[in-house]
């Protein structure tokens, strides 16, 4: 039988007090959030049509018209299929948004999304968690031939992307988790980086959004592949679900 002399001992519970301290300053750590914001139901007379909010790396954050759906997948980076347990009214009430970043904060995309899971938290009561699900999905591969893809450019933030809107792919210094992402609600189904590139690339290419309709351009699926020499592939595909727990529809005061 071996015992541990005084000294070895007197290491070893030194060293679990500072791993303890060290969990509990972490935990406590604050989250980033706005220095001010305002957010409120939109107003009824205005173009419920409309729905726009500032581009990332403008210095603050604002949003007109917009969906609490559509705040919260810019908040955690998510597609619409990937929200789940989801109360109708997410989709179709309204709301305007503006918000101040502290000093120095330039709200990047990456900068922006605990700012604003905070300010959801706080003023909607916002209550989620992430699940790991299996369904019908696309896996983001390599075709025959290899990718044929442009490097990133200088002067964009990363996955800085647009326009934004139906039949168009402009995305710059854009990971291929990223671009996943983005052809997700095109394609209908979740989609899977799985290409095993590790590089940014600038993007561009425009395709056919309505398949039923004729059209000049080739569909989705061509139109990347010739674009970039990758495909979608029908798969089963793991997704990361964000599970709605509780929520309100009217935000508290500001």
């Amino acid at each position: 039988m071996h015992l541990r002399s005084p000294r070895r001992a007197h290491l070893v519970v030194v060293f679990v007090l500072l791993c303890s301290l060290f969990r509990i300053v972490t935990a406590q750590e604050p989250k980033p959030t706005f220095e001010v914001a305002s957010v409120r139901p939109a107003p009824v007379d205005g173009d419920q049509r409309v729905g726009r909010w500032s581009r990332p790396g403008v210095g603050r954050f604002s949003a007109s018209h917009v969906p609490l759906a559509r705040l919260i997948q810019l908040a955690y980076g998510i597609d619409d299929s990937q929200i789940a347990n989801k109360p109708s009214w997410m989709d179709t009430n309204l709301y305007d948004v503006d918000a101040k970043p502290k000093e120095g904060v330039s709200m990047t995309r990456e900068e922006l999304k605990p700012c604003l899971q905070a300010l959801l938290q706080e003023r909607f009561h916002l209550i989620v968690h992430m699940e790991t699900r299996s369904g019908r999905g696309y896996a983001l591969v390599v075709a025959q031939g290899g990718p044929h893809l442009k490097s990133a450019s200088a002067g964009h933030f990363a996955g800085e992307r647009h326009p934004v809107s139906t039949g168009q792919m402009h995305v710059y210094n854009c990971s291929m988790q990223q671009l996943a992402q983005y052809l997700t609600p095109a394609a209908g189904f979740p989609i899977v980086d799985q290409t095993g590139l590790t590089g940014s690339y600038d993007i561009d290419f425009n395709y056919n959004s309505r398949p039923e309709a004729e059209s000049d351009l080739p569909s989705l699926d061509v139109a990347l592949k010739q674009a970039t020499g990758l495909l979608l592939k029908p798969r089963n595909v793991p997704v990361e679900m964000l599970v709605v727990d509780s929520v309100e529809k009217v935000p508290t005061v500001n």
